[in-house]
């Protein structure tokens, strides 16, 4: 059992290495262009600050050493991704809500974390304070595929669902749950069992809409345009979701 688990893990480290790299593409059209344009940072900020409790999970638990090896690589990329935020945004306005946002969630709460489960609690319990707010937070963030599913349905189009995403969201989160169970880690599967749910159901509704025929509705549009305004409509994800974007470059 602890040979399997050992390949299951590695294959979801493969799978998340992947996944991490995924917006190469529109970080090179960043650098290009010397703009962000109209890309966020607060994906990039949240799943930078995901990796970081996450990484210290996988160094607290012990046996944990594989979340952490992925995590460890998902700090380092995204530290990157949202240090050419901070040079690219094409405002100053901009770039200070990228900072402060940086500086809030991934050096204030972060650092808040660590301080507390590290001084106020010890053994399991501090184990288990840092598996709920992982999973928390990553639960929190599956908002974004619980939105991108509404707008296939509500438009009855997979336009702003890119089949590749579905597909490694699907792979990924599988893969790790199947991870979960075999080392018995309740707070890797709950998150992870849940976007593999998730996964599942997006690849299902793009088997049903992927030849429909989109909704002309003038009010379902103007509601569409908004809500990619306001937020990235997939998750940890926003990144193959940007890299669709940076093709038509």
């Amino acid at each position: 059992m602890e040979d399997l688990s050992f390949y299951v893990g590695v294959i979801g480290n493969v799978i998340s290495v992947l996944m991490f790299l995924a917006p190469v593409g529109t970080f090179r059209r960043i650098i290009k262009h010397k703009s962000t344009e109209d890309f966020q940072s607060l994906p990039y900020i949240c799943t930078l600050l995901s990796s970081s409790l996450w990484t210290y999970y996988g160094i607290t638990k012990p046996g944990g050493y594989l979340i952490a090896t992925v995590n460890g690589f998902g700090i380092l990329v995204e530290a990157i991704y949202v240090t050419l935020f901070l040079i690219y945004s094409p405002t100053t306005t901009i770039r200070g809500k990228t900072a402060a946002l940086f500086g809030i969630l991934d050096v204030g709460f972060l650092s808040a974390a660590i301080l507390v489960t590290r001084f106020a609690l010890e053994g399991e319990a501090r184990i288990d304070a840092i598996g709920f707010l992982c999973a928390g937070l990553n639960i929190i963030m599956y908002a974004s595929p619980l939105s991108a599913m509404k707008t296939v349905v509500t438009t009855k189009s997979v336009e702003y669902m890119p089949f590749l995403l579905s597909f490694f969201f699907f792979w990924n989160d599988g893969t790790w749950a199947f991870y979960a169970l075999l080392v018995r880690d309740v707070f890797l599967g709950v998150p992870n069992g849940t976007g593999f749910l998730l996964g599942t159901a997006q690849l299902v509704l793009y088997a049903i809409y992927k030849s429909a025929k989109p909704s002309k509705s003038k009010n379902v549009l103007n509601a569409l345009e908004e809500g990619t305004q306001r937020e990235p409509l997939i998750m940890i994800s926003p990144r193959l979701r940007d890299a669709e974007q940076s093709k038509g470059d």
